[in-house]
Protein backbone atom coordinates (compact mmCIF):
# COMPACT_ATOMS: atom_id res chain seq x y z
CA UNK A 1 0.00 0.00 0.00
CA UNK A 2 3.05 2.36 -0.40
CA UNK A 3 3.87 5.41 -2.48
CA UNK A 4 5.07 4.84 -5.90
CA UNK A 5 8.12 4.68 -6.92
CA UNK A 6 9.54 8.47 -8.26
CA UNK A 7 10.13 7.76 -11.89
CA UNK A 8 13.64 8.20 -13.03
CA UNK A 9 15.30 11.69 -13.64
CA UNK A 10 18.03 10.76 -16.13
CA UNK A 11 18.23 8.03 -18.84
CA UNK A 12 19.24 4.11 -18.07
CA UNK A 13 22.67 5.20 -18.69
CA UNK A 14 23.24 8.45 -17.01
CA UNK A 15 23.67 9.40 -13.47
CA UNK A 16 23.74 12.63 -11.96
CA UNK A 17 25.53 14.78 -8.54
CA UNK A 18 23.85 18.19 -7.64
CA UNK A 19 26.44 20.36 -5.31
CA UNK A 20 24.69 23.59 -3.55
CA UNK A 21 26.03 26.59 -1.68
CA UNK A 22 29.04 27.03 -3.37
CA UNK A 23 30.70 30.63 -2.77
CA UNK A 24 31.58 31.30 -5.63
CA UNK A 25 29.98 33.38 -8.66
CA UNK A 26 28.44 31.32 -11.23
CA UNK A 27 30.24 32.82 -14.21
CA UNK A 28 33.49 31.82 -11.98
CA UNK A 29 32.02 28.39 -11.61
CA UNK A 30 30.92 28.38 -15.31
CA UNK A 31 34.84 28.61 -16.31
CA UNK A 32 35.31 25.07 -14.47
CA UNK A 33 32.32 23.46 -15.79
CA UNK A 34 33.85 24.81 -19.53
CA UNK A 35 36.43 22.70 -18.84
CA UNK A 36 35.55 19.53 -18.08
CA UNK A 37 32.00 19.42 -20.96
CA UNK A 38 32.34 16.33 -22.76
CA UNK A 39 35.77 14.41 -21.86
CA UNK A 40 35.79 11.48 -20.52
CA UNK A 41 36.02 11.47 -16.39
CA UNK A 42 39.28 10.68 -16.40
CA UNK A 43 40.65 13.24 -17.88
CA UNK A 44 38.24 15.51 -16.20
CA UNK A 45 39.61 14.39 -13.06
CA UNK A 46 43.11 14.92 -13.60
CA UNK A 47 42.21 18.38 -15.28
CA UNK A 48 40.39 19.45 -12.08
CA UNK A 49 43.29 18.00 -9.66
CA UNK A 50 45.88 20.35 -11.33
CA UNK A 51 43.50 23.30 -12.07
CA UNK A 52 44.54 26.56 -10.50
CA UNK A 53 40.85 27.63 -9.72
CA UNK A 54 40.09 27.57 -5.81
CA UNK A 55 36.47 26.02 -6.90
CA UNK A 56 38.15 23.32 -8.80
CA UNK A 57 38.38 21.31 -5.93
CA UNK A 58 34.37 21.02 -4.92
CA UNK A 59 33.77 20.67 -8.89
CA UNK A 60 35.77 17.47 -8.31
CA UNK A 61 34.14 16.63 -5.54
CA UNK A 62 30.56 16.48 -7.45
CA UNK A 63 32.15 14.66 -10.60
CA UNK A 64 33.50 11.67 -8.12
CA UNK A 65 29.69 11.50 -6.83
CA UNK A 66 28.20 11.38 -10.21
CA UNK A 67 30.88 8.49 -10.75
CA UNK A 68 30.04 7.01 -7.25
CA UNK A 69 26.56 7.23 -8.24
CA UNK A 70 26.66 6.15 -11.28
CA UNK A 71 28.63 3.00 -10.63
CA UNK A 72 26.69 1.97 -6.88
CA UNK A 73 23.14 3.14 -7.75
CA UNK A 74 22.74 2.46 -11.80
CA UNK A 75 25.02 -0.21 -12.17
CA UNK A 76 27.47 1.73 -15.33
CA UNK A 77 30.74 0.75 -16.39
CA UNK A 78 32.69 3.39 -15.22
CA UNK A 79 35.92 3.05 -17.38
CA UNK A 80 33.41 3.98 -20.64
CA UNK A 81 31.95 7.29 -18.89
CA UNK A 82 31.79 10.59 -20.65
CA UNK A 83 30.66 14.01 -18.43
CA UNK A 84 27.46 14.08 -20.69
CA UNK A 85 26.60 17.83 -18.88
CA UNK A 86 27.72 19.98 -16.37
CA UNK A 87 26.04 23.04 -15.96
CA UNK A 88 25.56 26.20 -13.49
CA UNK A 89 22.95 27.92 -11.85
CA UNK A 90 22.73 30.75 -9.52
CA UNK A 91 22.07 30.24 -6.22
CA UNK A 92 21.04 33.02 -3.02
CA UNK A 93 23.03 36.43 -2.62
CA UNK A 94 24.37 37.88 0.41
CA UNK A 95 24.13 41.52 0.36
CA UNK A 96 26.87 43.19 3.05
CA UNK A 97 28.08 46.63 2.94
CA UNK A 98 30.89 48.99 4.24
CA UNK A 99 30.28 52.52 5.17
CA UNK A 100 31.78 55.32 2.40
CA UNK A 101 32.76 58.50 2.24
CA UNK A 102 30.00 61.84 2.33
CA UNK A 103 27.05 59.53 4.44
CA UNK A 104 27.26 57.03 1.54
CA UNK A 105 26.97 53.27 2.00
CA UNK A 106 29.81 50.75 -0.64
CA UNK A 107 27.16 47.72 -2.09
CA UNK A 108 29.24 44.17 -1.45
CA UNK A 109 27.57 41.02 -3.27
CA UNK A 110 28.28 37.70 -2.17
CA UNK A 111 26.87 35.50 -4.49
CA UNK A 112 26.65 31.30 -4.60
CA UNK A 113 25.98 28.86 -6.96
CA UNK A 114 25.27 25.59 -7.50
CA UNK A 115 26.74 22.68 -10.29
CA UNK A 116 24.70 19.69 -11.68
CA UNK A 117 27.36 17.24 -13.38
CA UNK A 118 25.69 14.62 -15.73
CA UNK A 119 27.79 11.45 -16.66
CA UNK A 120 26.96 9.29 -19.50
CA UNK A 121 28.02 5.92 -20.45
CA UNK A 122 29.15 5.30 -23.95
CA UNK A 123 30.47 1.97 -25.67
CA UNK A 124 33.66 2.39 -27.35
CA UNK A 125 33.53 2.32 -30.93
CA UNK A 126 36.71 -0.27 -31.94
Amino acid sequence: MGKEKNPRRVADNEAMAKLRMLRTSPQKLNLVAQMIRGKKVEKALADLTFSNKRIAVDVKKCLQSAIANAENNHNLDVDELVVAEAYVGKNLIMKRGRPRARGRYGKIIKPFSEITIKVRQVEEQA
